[in-house]
């Protein structure tokens, strides 16, 4: 592995790890401020996010 493979990597898994937490926010956000919508966006977010994590790793 070379430097820029690693970085790739990283960058890859903090983007996916700021949709999980945005996608915590809508919810709580939704829930806050009585959104359904919002919080169906957010959980929407989340399991896309889970579901794309998952299917990269299984192809590796």
């Amino acid at each position: 592995m070379n430097h820029s493979d690693i970085k790739n990597k990283i960058l890859c898994w903090v983007l996916k790890v700021l949709a999980i937490l945005l996608g915590v926010f809508f919810v709580v956000f939704g829930e806050f401020d009585d959104s359904p919508g919002l919080q169906g966006l957010g959980l929407i977010l989340i399991i896309t996010t889970v579901v794309i994590a998952i299917r990269n790793k299984k192809k590796k």
